[in-house]
Protein backbone atom coordinates (compact mmCIF):
# COMPACT_ATOMS: atom_id res chain seq x y z
CA UNK A 1 0.00 0.00 0.00
CA UNK A 2 1.37 3.20 -0.85
CA UNK A 3 2.00 5.53 2.16
CA UNK A 4 1.76 9.49 1.78
CA UNK A 5 2.46 11.96 4.40
CA UNK A 6 0.64 15.64 4.02
CA UNK A 7 1.79 18.44 6.08
CA UNK A 8 -1.09 20.83 7.09
CA UNK A 9 -3.75 18.34 6.17
CA UNK A 10 -6.50 20.18 8.09
CA UNK A 11 -6.09 23.05 5.61
CA UNK A 12 -8.22 23.61 2.90
CA UNK A 13 -5.92 21.26 0.12
CA UNK A 14 -5.38 18.85 2.57
CA UNK A 15 -8.74 17.95 4.10
CA UNK A 16 -9.66 18.25 -0.43
CA UNK A 17 -6.48 15.43 -1.10
CA UNK A 18 -7.78 12.98 1.40
CA UNK A 19 -11.19 13.05 -0.38
CA UNK A 20 -10.24 12.86 -3.60
CA UNK A 21 -7.98 9.79 -2.51
CA UNK A 22 -10.56 8.49 -0.75
CA UNK A 23 -10.99 5.23 -2.65
CA UNK A 24 -7.39 4.89 -3.42
CA UNK A 25 -5.59 2.20 -2.03
CA UNK A 26 -3.66 4.82 0.48
CA UNK A 27 -2.25 4.77 3.70
CA UNK A 28 -2.11 8.52 4.63
CA UNK A 29 0.12 9.68 7.37
CA UNK A 30 -1.88 13.11 8.31
CA UNK A 31 0.62 16.11 9.81
CA UNK A 32 -0.65 19.34 11.20
CA UNK A 33 0.72 22.01 13.79
CA UNK A 34 -1.10 20.56 16.33
CA UNK A 35 -1.63 16.34 17.19
CA UNK A 36 -5.61 15.26 17.38
CA UNK A 37 -8.25 13.09 15.64
CA UNK A 38 -5.51 10.93 13.67
CA UNK A 39 -3.44 13.82 13.15
CA UNK A 40 0.41 13.51 13.90
CA UNK A 41 1.77 17.36 15.04
CA UNK A 42 4.68 17.78 13.12
CA UNK A 43 6.76 21.47 13.59
CA UNK A 44 8.25 21.49 9.27
CA UNK A 45 10.82 24.21 10.55
CA UNK A 46 12.37 22.05 12.58
CA UNK A 47 14.61 18.99 10.45
CA UNK A 48 15.11 17.13 12.85
CA UNK A 49 11.42 16.73 13.78
CA UNK A 50 11.08 16.44 10.16
CA UNK A 51 13.87 13.65 9.53
CA UNK A 52 12.67 11.83 12.35
CA UNK A 53 8.79 11.64 11.40
CA UNK A 54 9.99 10.92 7.91
CA UNK A 55 12.59 7.78 8.89
CA UNK A 56 10.11 6.68 10.95
CA UNK A 57 6.42 6.23 8.75
CA UNK A 58 8.62 5.93 5.28
CA UNK A 59 6.33 7.50 3.40
CA UNK A 60 6.36 6.89 -0.38
CA UNK A 61 5.23 10.87 -1.07
CA UNK A 62 5.18 13.68 0.87
CA UNK A 63 2.70 16.63 0.04
CA UNK A 64 3.40 19.90 1.56
CA UNK A 65 0.15 22.21 1.74
CA UNK A 66 1.48 24.13 4.49
CA UNK A 67 2.65 27.64 4.25
CA UNK A 68 1.89 30.69 6.51
CA UNK A 69 -0.66 32.05 3.90
CA UNK A 70 -1.59 35.40 5.70
CA UNK A 71 -0.45 37.92 2.98
CA UNK A 72 -0.69 41.18 4.79
CA UNK A 73 0.51 39.46 8.01
CA UNK A 74 3.90 37.79 6.22
CA UNK A 75 5.00 41.65 5.86
CA UNK A 76 5.55 42.10 9.71
CA UNK A 77 6.76 38.25 9.67
CA UNK A 78 9.51 37.64 8.02
CA UNK A 79 11.02 35.20 9.96
CA UNK A 80 7.76 33.66 10.86
CA UNK A 81 7.15 33.51 6.71
CA UNK A 82 10.54 32.36 6.47
CA UNK A 83 11.08 29.05 8.41
CA UNK A 84 7.63 28.23 7.01
CA UNK A 85 7.13 29.07 3.53
CA UNK A 86 11.03 28.38 2.64
CA UNK A 87 12.80 26.31 5.36
CA UNK A 88 10.04 24.07 5.93
CA UNK A 89 9.85 23.07 2.21
CA UNK A 90 13.48 22.81 2.55
CA UNK A 91 13.22 19.97 5.24
CA UNK A 92 10.40 18.13 3.83
CA UNK A 93 12.44 17.79 0.17
CA UNK A 94 16.07 16.84 2.30
CA UNK A 95 14.17 13.95 4.06
CA UNK A 96 12.13 13.03 1.06
CA UNK A 97 15.20 12.42 -0.87
CA UNK A 98 16.75 10.49 1.84
CA UNK A 99 13.71 8.34 2.08
CA UNK A 100 13.41 7.87 -1.91
CA UNK A 101 10.11 10.16 -1.70
CA UNK A 102 8.82 12.01 -4.27
CA UNK A 103 8.17 15.44 -3.24
CA UNK A 104 5.08 18.04 -3.92
CA UNK A 105 5.62 21.13 -3.18
CA UNK A 106 2.49 23.67 -3.18
CA UNK A 107 3.66 27.34 -4.33
CA UNK A 108 1.26 30.48 -5.49
CA UNK A 109 0.91 32.82 -8.31
CA UNK A 110 2.52 35.62 -6.00
CA UNK A 111 5.93 34.26 -6.81
CA UNK A 112 5.28 36.92 -9.98
CA UNK A 113 5.71 40.50 -10.30
CA UNK A 114 1.87 40.89 -11.55
CA UNK A 115 2.89 43.58 -13.99
CA UNK A 116 2.28 41.42 -17.65
CA UNK A 117 0.04 41.44 -20.08
CA UNK A 118 -0.68 37.68 -20.83
CA UNK A 119 -0.69 34.59 -18.54
CA UNK A 120 2.36 33.49 -17.00
CA UNK A 121 4.06 30.15 -17.69
CA UNK A 122 6.16 27.99 -16.44
CA UNK A 123 9.02 29.70 -18.22
CA UNK A 124 8.47 33.14 -17.21
CA UNK A 125 10.86 34.50 -14.32
CA UNK A 126 9.40 35.08 -10.84
CA UNK A 127 9.83 38.38 -9.40
CA UNK A 128 7.82 38.54 -6.30
CA UNK A 129 6.46 41.69 -4.48
CA UNK A 130 5.19 40.81 -1.37
CA UNK A 131 7.31 38.77 1.57
CA UNK A 132 4.70 36.11 1.32
CA UNK A 133 5.55 35.78 -2.27
CA UNK A 134 9.26 36.15 -1.50
CA UNK A 135 9.50 33.31 0.87
CA UNK A 136 7.14 30.88 -1.43
CA UNK A 137 9.44 31.28 -3.79
CA UNK A 138 12.56 30.62 -1.75
CA UNK A 139 10.73 27.55 -0.69
CA UNK A 140 10.57 26.71 -4.61
CA UNK A 141 14.31 26.85 -5.05
CA UNK A 142 14.92 25.09 -1.88
CA UNK A 143 13.06 22.07 -3.17
CA UNK A 144 14.39 22.23 -6.60
CA UNK A 145 17.59 22.25 -4.92
CA UNK A 146 17.49 19.30 -2.22
CA UNK A 147 14.18 16.98 -4.02
CA UNK A 148 15.73 14.55 -5.79
CA UNK A 149 12.13 13.80 -7.23
CA UNK A 150 10.00 16.36 -7.19
CA UNK A 151 6.54 18.28 -8.44
CA UNK A 152 6.02 21.88 -7.48
CA UNK A 153 2.22 23.62 -8.51
CA UNK A 154 1.46 27.01 -8.68
CA UNK A 155 -2.19 27.34 -7.32
CA UNK A 156 -4.03 30.79 -7.03
CA UNK A 157 -6.96 32.16 -5.16
CA UNK A 158 -7.63 28.81 -3.46
CA UNK A 159 -10.76 28.01 -1.80
CA UNK A 160 -12.19 24.78 -0.12
CA UNK A 161 -13.02 23.31 3.10
CA UNK A 162 -12.02 26.23 5.42
CA UNK A 163 -11.32 30.19 5.43
CA UNK A 164 -11.80 31.41 2.61
CA UNK A 165 -12.77 34.31 0.09
CA UNK A 166 -16.09 33.11 -1.00
CA UNK A 167 -16.84 32.21 2.57
CA UNK A 168 -15.66 35.53 3.56
CA UNK A 169 -18.17 37.81 0.58
CA UNK A 170 -21.01 35.55 2.22
CA UNK A 171 -20.86 35.73 5.95
CA UNK A 172 -20.17 40.07 4.80
CA UNK A 173 -23.74 39.45 2.96
CA UNK A 174 -25.27 38.73 6.06
CA UNK A 175 -24.45 42.60 7.41
CA UNK A 176 -23.49 43.99 4.69
CA UNK A 177 -26.02 45.79 1.66
CA UNK A 178 -23.09 46.83 -0.50
CA UNK A 179 -19.39 45.94 -0.20
CA UNK A 180 -15.78 46.69 -1.69
CA UNK A 181 -13.81 44.93 -3.85
CA UNK A 182 -10.65 45.20 -5.74
CA UNK A 183 -11.22 45.00 -9.60
CA UNK A 184 -7.46 45.86 -10.83
CA UNK A 185 -6.11 42.52 -10.00
CA UNK A 186 -6.79 39.42 -12.29
CA UNK A 187 -6.15 35.75 -11.69
CA UNK A 188 -7.71 32.55 -11.68
CA UNK A 189 -9.83 31.10 -8.59
CA UNK A 190 -9.19 27.78 -8.13
CA UNK A 191 -10.92 25.24 -6.03
CA UNK A 192 -9.10 23.10 -3.78
CA UNK A 193 -10.84 20.19 -5.62
CA UNK A 194 -8.96 20.72 -8.19
CA UNK A 195 -5.78 21.19 -7.67
CA UNK A 196 -6.38 18.03 -5.16
CA UNK A 197 -7.45 16.26 -8.75
CA UNK A 198 -3.97 17.43 -10.22
CA UNK A 199 -2.37 16.35 -7.75
CA UNK A 200 -3.26 12.43 -7.83
CA UNK A 201 -2.77 13.26 -11.66
CA UNK A 202 0.71 13.48 -11.39
CA UNK A 203 1.80 11.69 -8.67
CA UNK A 204 2.00 8.45 -9.84
CA UNK A 205 3.65 9.62 -12.77
CA UNK A 206 7.39 10.87 -13.32
CA UNK A 207 6.68 14.00 -14.74
CA UNK A 208 8.49 15.91 -12.46
CA UNK A 209 9.09 19.72 -12.52
CA UNK A 210 7.14 23.16 -12.23
CA UNK A 211 3.71 23.31 -13.12
CA UNK A 212 1.26 26.15 -12.97
CA UNK A 213 -2.54 24.30 -10.87
CA UNK A 214 -5.43 26.99 -12.07
CA UNK A 215 -8.80 26.34 -12.84
CA UNK A 216 -9.07 27.51 -16.66
CA UNK A 217 -10.33 31.10 -17.70
CA UNK A 218 -9.88 34.57 -15.58
CA UNK A 219 -11.60 37.09 -13.43
CA UNK A 220 -11.02 40.08 -11.05
CA UNK A 221 -11.95 40.07 -7.00
CA UNK A 222 -14.86 41.50 -7.41
CA UNK A 223 -16.41 40.02 -10.43
CA UNK A 224 -15.50 36.74 -8.62
CA UNK A 225 -17.76 38.28 -5.71
CA UNK A 226 -20.76 39.46 -8.18
CA UNK A 227 -20.38 35.44 -9.27
CA UNK A 228 -20.58 34.21 -5.55
CA UNK A 229 -23.85 35.93 -4.50
CA UNK A 230 -25.56 35.51 -7.99
CA UNK A 231 -24.99 31.68 -7.32
CA UNK A 232 -25.99 32.32 -3.53
CA UNK A 233 -29.32 34.31 -4.51
CA UNK A 234 -27.46 37.42 -2.27
CA UNK A 235 -28.52 41.12 -3.51
CA UNK A 236 -25.38 42.62 -1.86
CA UNK A 237 -23.70 45.43 -4.31
CA UNK A 238 -20.17 45.01 -5.29
CA UNK A 239 -18.42 48.63 -5.33
CA UNK A 240 -15.46 47.94 -7.65
CA UNK A 241 -12.67 49.67 -6.26
CA UNK A 242 -8.90 50.08 -7.24
CA UNK A 243 -5.79 48.33 -5.40
CA UNK A 244 -4.91 51.67 -4.58
CA UNK A 245 -8.37 52.77 -2.67
CA UNK A 246 -8.32 49.49 -0.89
CA UNK A 247 -4.64 50.29 0.38
CA UNK A 248 -5.81 53.81 1.42
CA UNK A 249 -8.80 52.20 3.42
CA UNK A 250 -6.51 49.27 4.52
CA UNK A 251 -2.82 50.36 5.01
CA UNK A 252 -1.41 47.06 6.27
CA UNK A 253 -1.74 45.39 3.48
CA UNK A 254 0.86 44.17 1.52
CA UNK A 255 1.45 44.64 -2.39
CA UNK A 256 -0.06 42.53 -4.52
CA UNK A 257 0.23 41.45 -8.10
CA UNK A 258 -2.04 43.19 -10.21
CA UNK A 259 -2.11 40.87 -13.05
CA UNK A 260 -1.36 36.93 -11.54
CA UNK A 261 -3.01 34.76 -14.11
CA UNK A 262 -1.19 31.84 -14.44
CA UNK A 263 -1.31 29.66 -18.16
CA UNK A 264 -1.21 25.78 -16.93
CA UNK A 265 1.21 25.44 -20.24
CA UNK A 266 3.29 22.55 -18.97
CA UNK A 267 0.40 20.20 -18.01
CA UNK A 268 -0.38 20.89 -21.81
CA UNK A 269 2.49 20.16 -22.88
CA UNK A 270 2.83 16.88 -21.09
CA UNK A 271 -0.26 15.90 -20.22
CA UNK A 272 -4.10 15.07 -21.18
CA UNK A 273 -5.30 15.96 -17.63
CA UNK A 274 -7.24 19.59 -17.48
CA UNK A 275 -8.76 21.62 -15.03
CA UNK A 276 -11.62 22.42 -15.02
CA UNK A 277 -13.36 26.17 -15.52
CA UNK A 278 -12.97 28.39 -12.33
CA UNK A 279 -17.10 29.27 -12.90
CA UNK A 280 -17.70 25.59 -13.36
CA UNK A 281 -15.84 24.84 -10.65
CA UNK A 282 -17.72 27.32 -8.36
CA UNK A 283 -20.73 25.87 -9.30
CA UNK A 284 -19.79 22.54 -7.37
CA UNK A 285 -18.39 24.20 -4.57
CA UNK A 286 -21.52 26.31 -3.51
CA UNK A 287 -23.44 23.50 -3.93
CA UNK A 288 -21.65 21.97 -0.84
CA UNK A 289 -22.72 24.94 1.37
CA UNK A 290 -25.32 25.37 3.96
CA UNK A 291 -26.85 28.87 1.92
Amino acid sequence: MKKILVTGCNGQLGRAIRKEYADSNVEFINTDVTEGDGVKALDITDVNAVLKMVEETKPDVIINCAAHTNVDACETQWDLAYKINAIGPRNLSIAASKAGAKMIHVSTDYVFEGNGTRPYTEFDEPNPVSAYGKTKLEGENFVKAFADKYFILRTAWLYGEGKNFVKTMLRLAETHDEVSVVSDQLGSPTSAVELAKMIHHLEPTENYGVFHATCEGDTNWAEFAEAIFKRAGKNTKVNHVTSEQYAKMNPASANRPAYSILDNYMLRLTSDFRMADWQDALDVYMKTLDI
